[in-house]
């Protein structure tokens, strides 16, 4: 019951932003937007959606590989799987909803809870790693050719984002190759945070999250000994994350604009969006995306051709993503 009031309360959350967003995407420039998606080329509007599709396909590639049993796990089920996450993930903050589904998911297949938790761990490993490398070459493009304007509040929000995920992946592999490191890092930690008046029962937390920390750690043994199998899930969801960057380029060609993106300008400006997006606690980062889409693409898009990007952009990686997943969770084996 708990867990149906909690997406009832995202989603009304999430349709009440929504309409909030649109209004102010379409208040000024209603008609001409109309009259921009009537004569949309649908050619470039199919490549856009099946691209989004690859990308999560690649996901569930990673997990199929990962789990390595065909006969409890098929190529078809695991991308299945990684489509609903998509409606999990979508109605949750900071996305927080579809790791614990697929972990379910997985188990309803036959496979053990604990190999379940360490696939989805593994995945994160990989995937963080790839958003933290294109970050990095975003960030080297950018600082080579200024493509962006120095926009302070941007600035900062980007360096905050690339902060956190950089943080992240330093910690993930800390614990990798060093434990005991990390573990008095942590107690060190909640020792300060306790003495800050910021946490409580100092003990019970260093309990609790060393317990964390030894279960990421046994789950993320096998990387340690699978190094083929790490570097392969780090190139994969490079892969992945190039498909969904480029998806704008493909709108704005299905909008008859074909001068003002290059390949180069539109993975840079996606992933300094996907940047701000990370720490935006709303249901799918609404709000927080759309106001970088627009600060970061209008250096290259004329404000209706923007906008009217903004929308099919958002309806394919995000709304389709969404939809498609609460379908396919009615044809999701029934579990206990």
């Amino acid at each position: 019951m708990e867990l149906i009031k909690n997406i009832k309360k995202n989603t009304i959350l999430l349709l009440f932003l929504t309409i909030i967003i649109l209004y102010i995407i379409l208040k000024d420039d209603l008609k001409e937007i109309i009259l921009a998606i009537k004569n949309i080329n649908y050619f470039y509007i199919i490549i856009a959606i099946i691209l989004y599709f690859l990308s999560i396909s690649i996901k569930g590639y990673i997990t199929y590989k990962s789990v390595n049993n065909k006969e409890k796990l098929s190529l078809k089920e695991a991308i299945k799987h990684k489509i609903i996450t998509q409606f999990f993930n979508g109605i949750t903050p900071f996305s927080s909803g579809g790791q614990p589904m697929e972990i379910y998911m997985l188990t309803q297949h036959g496979i053990s809870s604990s190999k379940a938790t360490s696939i989805i761990i593994q995945n994160f490993i990989f995937y963080q790693t790839a958003l933290v490398i294109f970050g990095i070459l975003a960030v080297i493009y950018n600082a080579r050719f200024h493509i962006f304007s120095s926009i302070p509040i941007l600035r900062r929000f980007v360096l905050l984002g690339f902060s956190i995920n950089i943080i992240v992946i330093i910690v993930l592999y800390m614990i990798i190759l060093s434990k005991k490191q990390v573990k008095k890092l942590l107690k060190s930690t909640i020792h300060l945070l306790t003495k800050l008046n910021i946490v409580k029962n100092e003990e019970e937390k260093v309990t609790k999250y060393t317990e964390k920390l030894e279960e990421f750690y046994n789950c993320s043994k096998e990387l340690r000994q699978k190094k083929k199998l790490l570097i392969s899930g780090i190139i994969l969801n490079f892969i992945g994350l190039v498909f969904l960057y480029i998806i704008p380029l493909f709108i704005a060609y299905a909008l008859n604009d074909f001068t003002s993106l290059n390949i180069a300008n539109t993975l840079t400006a996606s992933a300094y969006v996907l940047i701000i997006g990370a720490f935006i606690p709303a249901p799918g980062a609404s709000g927080g995306i759309e106001y970088g889409f627009i600060k970061f693409y209008s250096h290259f898009l004329p404000k209706v051709i923007l906008n009217t990007t903004l929308l099919i952009w958002r309806f394919i990686t995000y709304y389709l993503g969404m939809i498609t997943g609460a379908l396919l969770i009615n044809f999701e084996k029934k579990g206990k």
